[in-house]
């Protein structure tokens, strides 16, 4: 009995309760649908626009995250979702922004599937104290001198991948390229040189890991995460471990 009172209040009084406190301090939102919140309206509004041609324009967001998009368009800047059990407040007023930030100690991160700390860890995980710490740890490496001696790499990175181009160009007067694998390779050349010294190539391996732990964390938080699920050798929490 008090397994199931503790089920209960999980999985739909506290929802509610919060439902309702939210809309008291006058936020909108989705109505709370039991377990699954807005997780299967959101994989399903993206598969259906993912299947279709994206098109020519600027306006990309209804496209790469159609329901966000709609969300916001119904609901407004300042609403609220629900991942799961658990509600997702979006803030898009700034000074609401400082508010937040300054006042790390109360307003604290979402925390649902831990297997998502196999592949994101350190600052974006830290709380209060601790996250105070380290973001004044690596606040020196973002300063403007860092910044501009981190150039050079960047120049070289964007010049390899404007040569590779050029050749696929010249060969035949006219070329088509997929850009995306290789905005994506520059972008890793250019961690790999400013942080490390190296090049892609010399850390492709460490790519390709991540890659294939992106691939499988995807796979793992497009269902509604069950407490205590991650301890199960399932074929994804194998591969991801």
């Amino acid at each position: 009995m008090i397994w199931g009172w503790r089920i209960l209040n999980w999985a739909w009084l506290t929802p509610k309760k919060l439902e309702r406190c939210l809309k008291q301090q006058g936020l909108r939102g989705t109505p709370y649908r039991f377990l699954s919140g807005d997780f299967k309206q959101m994989i399903g509004m993206s598969r259906q626009t993912r299947a279709k041609p994206m098109p020519l324009c600027d306006d990309i967001e209804p496209y790469v995250t159609p329901f966000f998009h709609q969300f916001l368009n119904k609901y407004g800047k300042d609403s609220f979702m629900w991942v799961g059990p658990r509600p997702r407040v979006t803030i898009m007023d700034p000074e609401r922004i400082r508010e937040i930030f300054t006042k790390f100690t109360d307003f604290q991160k979402l925390h649902n599937n831990p297997l998502l700390n196999l592949l994101v860890s350190g600052l974006a995980n830290l709380e209060g104290d601790h996250w105070s710490k380290h973001r004044k740890i690596i606040n020196p490496a973002f300063h403007q001198d860092k910044l501009k001696n981190m150039l050079p790499a960047f120049y070289q990175s964007c010049s390899d991948m404007i040569r590779k181009w050029e050749k696929m160009v010249c060969t035949e007067g006219f070329s088509e390229i997929d850009v995306w694998p290789y905005l994506v390779n520059m972008t890793r050349d250019v961690i790999s040189r400013a942080a490390f010294g190296s090049s892609f190539e010399e850390g492709s391996r460490i790519f390709e890991l991540l890659d294939d732990q992106l691939s499988l964390m995807i796979k793992a938080v497009q269902f509604f995460y069950i407490p205590g699920w991650r301890f199960l050798p399932t074929k994804t929490n194998r591969g991801l471990r």
